[in-house]
C-alpha cells in the first residue's frame, strides 16, 4: 500500500508541474497554428515557405504576420500613410454598421496597446446578482458625463469590471456607488487566478502586495 500511495503522490506531483507546462504549448502551438492558416493562404505559393524549403514550417504565417504589421506600422508613422488612414476612415465613416464595429475595435485596439492607458490596477468586491451575494471585480474608472448626470451627483458613482469563471475576459460593466464597493488588497493577478480557478486558487499573504501599492483610482 505504502508502494501505491508513493506512486500516487509521484503522479499527482507530476501531473501539477506536467499539466501547465504541456497546456501552455499546446495552447501556443495551436495558435500558431491557426496564424498560418489565415495568412499563408494570402500568399502566393511561389513565394510559400514550403516552395523554398519542401516541407510546411510552423510559424511562418506568424513571422510573415509579424513584418507585415512593422512595415504597416512604419508606413503609418510617414506623412503619406496618415494621408492614406486618414482618407480609409473618412470612406469608414459613411457606412452606418460598418463604422461602429471599426469604432470599437478601434477603441479597443488602442486601450491594449497604449502602455499610458489606465487600466485594471485594483481588486474589488460587489454584491452581484443581488445583495447579499459578493463578486469580484476590477475598478475601472469613475463615472462621469451622461452616465454620472443620469445616475446622480449627490454620490461618487464607479465603474467596474466584474469578469466571468472561468473566462475573465468576458464579464459585465457595472456602475455602482462607491460606499457600496469593498476595496481588496490582492493583485489584479491573483484576482484573476481566484476566478479562472472558480475559487480554488486563493493568494496567499506573502503574494498580497502592500496595502500602500493599490492606490485608489
Amino acid at each position: 500500500m505504502r508502494i501505491l500511495t508513493s506512486l500516487r503522490a509521484n503522479f499527482l506531483t507530476g501531473l501539477v508541474v506536467v499539466a501547465p507546462v504541456g497546456l501552455t504549448v499546446y495552447i501556443v502551438w495551436t495558435g500558431i497554428g491557426i496564424i498560418d492558416s489565415w495568412v499563408l493562404p494570402l500568399i502566393p505559393e511561389r513565394y510559400q515557405p514550403a516552395t523554398y524549403f519542401g516541407v510546411h514550417i510552423h510559424g511562418a504565417g506568424l513571422i510573415v504576420f509579424l513584418i507585415f504589421t512593422i512595415l504597416v506600422g512604419y508606413v503609418a508613422k510617414g506623412l503619406f500613410g496618415r494621408w492614406i488612414l486618414g482618407r480609409g476612415e473618412m470612406l469608414v465613416s459613411r457606412m452606418p454598421i460598418v463604422r461602429s464595429v471599426y469604432r470599437g475595435l478601434k477603441q479597443i485596439a488602442e486601450a491594449v496597446v497604449d502602455q499610458s492607458t489606465t487600466t485594471f490596477d485594483r481588486v474589488c468586491l460587489v454584491q452581484y446578482p443581488r445583495k447579499g451575494i459578493w463578486a469580484i471585480a476590477f475598478y475601472s474608472n469613475d463615472a462621469r458625463a451622461e452616465i454620472r448626470e443620469h445616475l446622480g451627483k449627490e454620490r461618487k458613482m464607479i465603474s467596474v469590471f466584474l469578469p466571468t469563471t472561468p473566462n475573465p475576459t468576458s464579464g459585465f460593466l457595472l456602475f455602482v456607488p462607491e460606499e457600496d464597493v469593498i476595496y481588496a488588497e490582492m493583485s489584479v493577478e491573483d484576482a484573476a487566478k481566484l476566478v479562472i480557478s472558480a475559487g480554488l486558487v486563493y493568494p496567499t499573504e506573502e503574494t498580497r502586495p502592500p496595502p500602500i501599492l493599490q492606490k485608489a483610482g
